[in-house]
């Protein structure tokens, strides 16, 4: 199978530890720029507290937008994917959350736990235990509704608090967001200082669940991201998540940089024989793109 399937995270991922808060216009232009250049699965929004998280604060008319785009008549939010086989995927940290991805017309929720416990603390003010049992009753509630959902798990491999994780860790949460319906789960490697051995030794204690139901997660903080996603592939994953012009970054992991570029990646399989179905041109000008509207440039 020469397919490898990118999730663009650009609009989440990417922008939600950017000082420069773009408009929602701004994050609409982006997010439709990307959906030009071929790109299928794209995070648009994160429904965490706005308060925390300021650049996320227009979640709700983020996924409106991207669900009805304005038209000669207004049109309410619709329970669909925005058209074009696009899946707009949007993060929700709780049951409050949900409720508010809900009513914006979601339908493609994302999860996320940590392998970490201090991080998981950090990051969401609970415990992994606690976490998972409040993620069990949204997914739960998701799937009801008719939504497809999607987990993460958080630091794989390394945590700022408490050094490097056991394998074991990722595997039991892993285990959990399956078990409570997630269709995939995505690897993050938070801080991105791994190396490729740490990659294989990650991905050798996950070999009882499905690679083809795994994803990829690579911070380039230590310039590695390429080369774990190269030892991700010798393991059989075929799906990544990326940010275009390497946007990104944790606000509760002090040090990590941005997510592997979608456009480095793009050039990265295409050199390598895999399709992606995304215009590489086009991704590396959509990066270079928002990366002048965050320096205060509207062309570049």
């Amino acid at each position: 199978m020469n397919r490898v399937q990118i999730v663009e995270v650009g609009p989440r991922d990417g922008l939600q530890n950017e000082k420069k808060i773009l408009s929602t216009e701004d994050k609409l232009n982006f997010i439709a720029e990307l959906q030009e250049a071929g790109c299928t699965q794209i995070e648009v929004a994160s429904f965490v507290n706005p308060k925390l998280v300021p650049t996320m604060a227009d979640a709700s008319e983020v996924v409106r937008g991207v669900l009805c785009p304005p038209a000669p008549s207004n049109c309410p939010p619709t329970p669909s994917n925005g058209g074009d086989d696009i899946d707009f995927w949007c993060l929700v940290p709780n049951e409050r959350g949900y409720a508010r991805a809900q009513e914006a017309g979601a339908r493609f929720i994302a999860v996320f736990a940590a392998a970490s416990e201090s991080f998981s603390q950090k990051n969401i003010g609970r415990s992994i235990e606690s976490s998972l049992e409040e993620y069990h009753k949204v997914v739960s509630q998701a799937l009801s509704d008719g939504c497809r959902v999607r987990g993460y798990v958080s630091c794989v491999t390394h945590c700022h608090y408490e050094g490097k994780i056991n394998p074991e860790a990722v595997l039991f949460v892993a285990e959990k967001l399956f078990e409570m319906g997630c269709e995939e789960v995505s690897l993050g490697e938070t801080l991105g200082c791994a190396t490729p051995d740490d990659i294989s030794t990650l991905l050798n204690g996950l070999k009882s669940l499905p690679c083809e139901k795994l994803a990829g997660h690579f911070h380039d903080t230590s310039g590695r991201a390429l080369q774990n996603v190269e030892t991700a592939l010798s393991f059989g994953l075929r799906t990544f998540d990326s940010s275009a012009a390497g946007l990104g970054g944790c606000p509760f992991a002090p040090g990590a940089a941005g997510n592997v570029a979608t456009e480095s990646l793009v050039r990265f399989l295409h050199e390598r024989g895999f399709e992606t179905g995304i215009d590489a041109e086009k991704i590396a000008f959509v990066g270079a793109r928002i990366a002048g509207v965050l320096r205060g440039r509207a062309e570049v």
